[in-house]
């Protein structure tokens, strides 16, 4: 694969459909286990978050409403800090700011398994936060396709949406890819949650280390790719950045 093609040409490592699934995989997981064993509160997403906080601000619960605060903020700096990052680390380094956010997530999570159960959720939740708000944020296309890597409502949204146009245009390689990614990605999400909910009864705080497995191979995958296959394409920005 050479500089010279055209960025419409190049899919990157970053961009492939199993990295997306895999990541899908590990978001549901993430959502379950903070809901599961860490305080209730879903930390892959902040819809559910925000009706809560305004539920109890209609309630008259202030402190209630500002303990979501924590995780809300949190997700907040994560997606600030996966804008201002991928630049500054492509231009001085010899690796992509993908790259570098899984192997961070690694870190977190092997950190998080050895949080005792007796401490505050806080810890993990604004933990989970920030690393989900940056994956959301970097993996953004599969092949060309948007993406999200760690809620479900756009992949529903777009499954209906290539349903209809697949029944329009039964022929159209496009909408039949589509719409099988999109229903992908909600089987795995539902997958990954399904294994955290069922580990966190035995495990409990470090049904966590589980999503290590995923996510080290991906990190092998895209390092692989930064040092040796993609070392040309290192200019190149993943699409939809």
């Amino acid at each position: 694969m050479k500089a010279s093609e055209t960025n419409r040409e190049i899919y990157l490592e970053c961009e492939k459909r199993h990295i997306f699934l895999l990541l899908m995989f590990v978001g549901g997981f993430y959502g379950a286990y903070t809901y599961s064993c860490r305080g209730g509160v879903f930390c892959n997403a902040q819809t559910a978050n925000f009706v809560l906080f305004s539920m109890k601000l209609g309630q008259g619960e202030w402190l209630g409403a500002l303990y979501y605060l924590i995780p809300m903020s949190a997700y907040l700096l994560g997606s600030m800090l996966s804008e201002l990052l991928p630049g500054p680390i492509r231009r001085r380094y010899m690796l992509r700011w993908d790259t570098l956010l899984i192997g961070i997530e690694i870190l977190v999570v092997l950190l998080l398994g050895f949080i005792p159960d007796s401490a505050p959720f806080q810890i993990s939740q604004v933990a989970v936060n920030l690393i989900c708000s940056m994956q959301y944020n970097t993996f953004r296309q599969a092949r060309g396709i948007p993406m999200a890597t760690t809620f479900c409502t756009n992949h529903l949204r777009q499954l209906g949406i290539s349903l209809v146009k697949y029944f329009r245009h039964p022929g159209s390689v496009l909408v039949h890819r589509r719409m099988t990614m999109h229903s992908a990605m909600l089987v795995v999400f539902v997958m990954g949650g399904i294994l955290a909910s069922f580990l966190c009864r035995y495990f409990s705080g470090r049904t966590i280390w589980m999503a290590l497995i995923p996510l080290a191979v991906i990190f092998v995958q895209l390092l692989y790719a930064d040092r040796v296959r993609e070392v040309s394409l290192h200019d190149f920005v993943p699409r939809g950045h």
